[in-house]
């Protein structure tokens, strides 16, 4: 019985996949795990900022909120019944950014965590007390306790050089991805060390999992963090991924700008290629991809990668939960 399944995961797209493994780990089904299986999630912390003088965490806190029974369902980030007067009285002065908004009752989880930050607590101690009140049923790890942030080259004419780079985060928000990308810098991750208990995670575990999350700014910052990488190819679990491509796009978010814009084919299987197969020195034992992706699983099997076309579209728990039961399935065939 498969005792301890380590996740790595982004914010929207990981936390809606962890909601179903932990709905199918209670429920009993997910066959070949344990009803008291743990699970660790080593969260991209790639995305994060500073605003307003505080340090915002939008992928832990996607997590720590979605599995808290906090998150706002519509929205798919921030807090439920949230109230804007900070943010309002922030445009009244006129200060910048007026494109990243903090909600009110958001704003006290980046206060609790810019003090224990300025008191000389590291970020993982820092995410371990945020979610002593959440209680997210998992345990939740920073890919690092290093500053890394990612940034998005975009043509400007007005630049000397032809283009700017933008804050991931204004890219996304104010930008809403809608021009393209024609880089991506993640600055700091070269340097960045394995935050604690990150790499026993995935050396300790009986399985791994990558979720559908970007994986380029959110499982590809992870797997960039020195040492990661290695771990992955060396544990003795499986390692399988489940697509977060369907029908040649993402369902939700950027995955399909940030691909081409490291050159990347948007597909299935090109994720699943670029992520490689374990036995030719890349990370994957097994990779899931959509139903009406069925004609690419020949592309990932002759490159020695287990591959089957199932459902993957999270349309409630159960939906997710038997995602997460064919990524269990899959992982005896995959290695």
């Amino acid at each position: 019985m498969l005792q301890h399944i380590t996740v790595l995961s982004g914010g929207m797209g990981g936390a809606r996949f962890l909601q179903g493994l932990r709905h199918g780990i209670a429920s009993g089904s997910l066959p070949g795990v344990a009803s008291d299986a743990e699970v660790t999630v080593v969260a991209n912390t790639a995305d994060d900022i500073w605003v307003h003088g505080l340090k915002v965490c939008p992928d832990l806190d996607t997590v720590m909120y979605t599995l808290g029974d906090g998150i706002d369902l519509e929205r798919g980030w921030g807090r439920r019944e949230e109230t804007w007067s900070v943010r309002t009285e922030l445009a009244e002065y006129g200060v910048e950014p007026t494109w990243f908004g903090l909600g009110d009752r958001d704003v006290a989880t980046h206060l609790v965590r810019t003090q224990m930050l300025d008191a000389g607590y590291p970020l993982s101690a820092v995410t371990e007390a945020l979610c002593r009140r959440w209680q997210p049923g998992v345990r939740l790890l920073p890919m690092t306790d290093d500053r890394v942030e990612t940034h998005i080259a975009i043509a400007d004419p007005e630049a000397p050089s032809g283009r700017r780079v933008v804050h991931f985060q204004e890219y996304w928000v104010r930008l809403r991805a809608a021009v393209p990308a024609e880089t991506v810098l993640v600055v700091g991750l070269e340097d960045a060390a394995p935050g604690p208990g990150v790499i026993e995670a995935i050396s300790g575990a009986d399985l791994v999992l990558l979720p559908p999350s970007n994986p380029v700014v959110s499982v590809g910052t992870i797997l960039g963090v020195p040492g990661v990488r290695d771990a992955l190819r060396a544990t003795a679990a499986p390692v399988v991924g489940l697509s977060p491509i369907v029908g040649g796009t993402h369902v939700r978010g950027m995955a399909e700008q940030m691909l081409t814009a490291i050159g990347v084919e948007v597909s299935a299987a090109g994720v699943g290629l670029h992520y490689g197969a374990r036995s030719d020195g890349g990370l994957l034992d097994g990779w899931l991809v959509e139903e009406r992706d069925a004609d690419q699983v020949p592309r990932l099997t002759e490159a020695g990668v287990a591959c089957r076309a199932v459902p993957l579209m999270m349309s409630d728990h159960d939906a997710t939960a038997a995602m997460a039961a064919a990524a269990v399935d899959l992982a005896p065939s995959a290695r």
